[in-house]
């Protein structure tokens, strides 16, 4: 159980309403399934309902075991659905979207990871609506530069990895398999093989990480080429799950945002219920095309407030 009960800050809108409904059904019919369910993301029913989504391909099966993640672990035994990357880019098209977020779960159990399939649902979205920005949070295939250069060469509009914790807390954290330097290597190499494109990594608080610890992660992020980087707070998904910490106020996580900034990061989203992939058309965009930090960071706090409003109408 969680150790303390959730602040006010953290309450959300249960999810409803026609847009959700018609999602909800139409991802059902394609056999499609998003880490919005799977990760019983709190924001699902804002991004819905404002027709946003982060499709998971490659099934809902994962073969590793994080302790943090909700998405459910086995062996899918090179199960894929061939018929994915169309379905997904049809979906894609019928949202209406400028912006797509497509993660995986992780599968080990296939020979090149996913890469592959991976690389097909990007070029099936790109094929049938180009213009409509990509970005990937991939798995990190086990270290695999060609299995990531499979990836690179769809030409993602921006390719994500997420460090998800502080190097001390990694072990803990996450499966043994996601160690925190292949995630920075990984970073690193996506940037060298994706000039001119975008590279971003998330940040979950409230899992016992100290100051200093956040801001070497930080430091050692920026090094290795990341661009954008996202905070959000740990939420503990069951009982058998790790247990949160603290719940981090929302002045610390503007501290953050600043500090994070002021490393030199071109985008960063920060605040307790921001997720890697949260309202991403919005966050990135917005980034993309602020043209100084001042603006960027005007419009960061306008998102921010806009965040605080849904969650005090709550």
């Amino acid at each position: 159980m969680e150790r303390t009960a959730k602040p006010e800050w953290l309450k959300v809108r249960m999810p409803s309403g026609e847009r959700y409904q018609y999602i909800k059904s139409r991802l059902r019919q394609l056999g499609l399934s998003t880490v919005c369910e799977e990760a019983r993301c709190p924001n699902i029913g804002e991004c819905w309902g404002g027709g946003t989504a982060t499709i998971m391909v490659m099934g809902d099966t994962c073969t590793r075991g994080c302790k943090f993640c909700n998405v459910k672990t086995g062996n899918p035994r090179g199960w894929l659905d061939a018929e994915e990357p169309q379905k997904t880019a049809l979906m894609v098209d019928e949202m209406g979207l400028d912006y797509v977020v497509i993660t995986s779960v992780d599968r080990d159990d296939l020979p090149d990871g996913g890469a592959g399939h991976f690389a097909a649902v990007i070029r099936a979205i790109k094929d049938r609506t180009p213009q409509v920005l990509v970005e990937v949070l991939i798995p990190d295939f086990q270290g695999n530069v060609d299995q990531l250069q499979t990836v690179a060469d769809a030409a993602p509009d921006v390719l994500a990895h997420n460090i998800e914790t502080v190097a001390r807390l990694t072990p803990t954290v996450r499966d043994p398999r996601a160690t925190y330097q292949q995630t920075l290597t990984l970073l690193a190499r996506a940037k060298a093989m994706t000039p001119g494109r975008f590279t971003k990594s998330s940040i979950m608080l409230g899992l016992g990480e100290t100051d200093d610890e956040v801001r070497q992660a930080l430091l050692d992020l920026h090094a290795h080429g990341c661009d954008i980087i996202t905070f959000g707070q740990y939420l503990q998904p069951s009982v058998k799950h790790l247990p949160v910490q603290a719940y981090i106020p929302p002045d610390k996580f503007a501290c953050w945002q600043t500090a994070a900034e002021e490393m030199g990061f071109l985008y960063v989203a920060s605040g307790p219920l921001v997720r890697s992939s949260y309202r991403a058309g919005e966050l990135f965009i917005k980034g993309k095309l602020t043209a100084t930090p001042a603006v960027a960071v005007a419009e960061g706090d306008n998102h921010e407030s806009r965040r605080s409003e849904t969650a005090d109408a709550v």
